[in-house]
């Protein structure tokens, strides 16, 4: 669970904040976009399993073992959070003595429960965007977009700012890999259970006559959830192919077809900064007009396309389009057309470090296309 949730983090929020350096130098070193987002796909799967496991043995300490379910919160950890608060405080003198678990851990872990299900949701909705779309308005998609970054943000924060200092900082526990606290350390960190283990009236097994009868009720219990869970998981994955994956590749598509056919382009190579200045091709010649239809949108199909179209806009951008493109994102108009040294796409483009970098050659004809009035047709 810690290695799939540290993993989520990288990769998730270097595309959340995808123009921060720090992150393009993470997705740079992970291969590039694509396979960073196969990381974090393949990291998710990894914490539904570990999630799914949990239930099983959560239920197995709670059927059969008959374990107290201590971590449910009750108005004792209330009180017990608020005279904390009053002793950081200098108000009060005396530390509050709490059982097997304190009332922050039980924060911690239905937070985690809390985040694990909102995760999940927002990310079937990315993962599965026309599934999704079937049942739900349109707008859903970037609204778990939203929710699912700004949550994963607030997961990680509350990892380095609380949980880093309360458990490893404050107070070194090595419980996750002993199983067992010192003395010293319940009695400074659980008294009540401390108590309850010396007086002998802490839990106890079961008998083996007592525990093999569970046992047989729980195990097939337990075969069919985890089934049910498993099947969960598969269908959250292959449900559907994601937008990026399911739309064709960009193809020239002939609007009007007149009785002669018109002529189709030829040329072997992108055309060059000549081909958008100079004067109209004479007639007979099969040159590409450079214009948004004739040429960019085949230099930025393969380059920018990959999260800038469909239902992966980020920053709202989708290049995609030549209405896309000038409409512009979350930031304004991507392009001016008659004004290049202003256009957002050749600023961004010219800084050198964007995740879907031109080539100079590409970048140069982008330009002069923006000059010559970003032509559609």
């Amino acid at each position: 669970m810690a290695l799939s949730f540290t993993t989520l983090a990288v990769t998730g929020l270097t595309q959340k904040f995808a123009d921060a350096p720090a992150s393009v130098s993470i997705v740079n070193l992970l291969g590039g976009i694509e396979s960073a987002r196969t990381i974090h796909h393949t990291a998710a799967v990894v914490m539904m399993l570990a999630a799914a496991w949990h239930v099983l043995a959560a239920g197995y300490h709670i059927f059969v073992l008959r374990s107290r379910m201590s971590m449910l919160p009750t108005l004792r950890d209330a009180a017990d959070a608020w005279k904390v608060f009053r002793h950081n405080l200098g108000l009060d003198k005396s530390y509050p003595q709490m059982g097997r678990y304190t009332f922050e851990e039980k924060v911690e872990y239905w937070a985690f429960v809390w985040g694990a299900l909102i995760m999940g949701l927002t990310g079937f909705l990315m993962w599965n965007p026309i599934t999704a779309t079937r049942f739900l308005p349109g707008e859903f998609v970037p609204a778990a977009k939203a929710a699912h970054g700004a949550e994963a943000l607030l997961a990680v924060l509350a990892i380095i700012i609380w949980h880093l200092y309360s458990v490893h900082i404050r107070r070194f526990n090595k419980a996750m890999w002993t199983g067992a606290l010192t003395e010293a350390e319940m009695l400074h960190e659980h008294p009540l259970e401390l108590a309850d283990l010396k007086a002998g009236v802490a839990e106890r097994r079961p008998d083996a006559r007592t525990l093999r009868r569970r046992q047989h009720i729980y195990y097939p219990l337990a075969a069919v959830l985890s089934a049910g869970m498993l099947a969960a998981i598969y269908g959250f994955v292959n449900t559907e192919q994601t937008a990026l994956t399911t739309l064709p590749p960009q193809a020239q598509i002939e609007v009007f077809v007149p009785q002669t056919p018109t002529p189709k382009p030829t040329a072997t190579r992108a055309p060059t900064i000549a081909t958008a200045t100079a004067s109209p091709a004479p007639q007979g010649t099969t040159s590409p007009p450079f214009t948004w239809e004739g040429a960019v949108s085949g230099i930025l199909q393969p380059t920018c396309n990959a999260c800038h179209s469909g239902a992966s806009l980020m920053g709202g951008l989708d290049l995609s389009t030549y209405s896309g493109i000038l409409s512009g994102g979350s930031s304004g108009p991507a392009i001016i057309p008659g004004d290049s040294v202003n256009s957002l796409l050749i600023i961004k483009q010219e800084a050198g470090v964007h995740p879907g970098q031109l080539t100079p050659e590409q970048l140069l004809q982008i330009r002069a296309w923006i000059d010559a009035g970003a032509p559609e047709r």
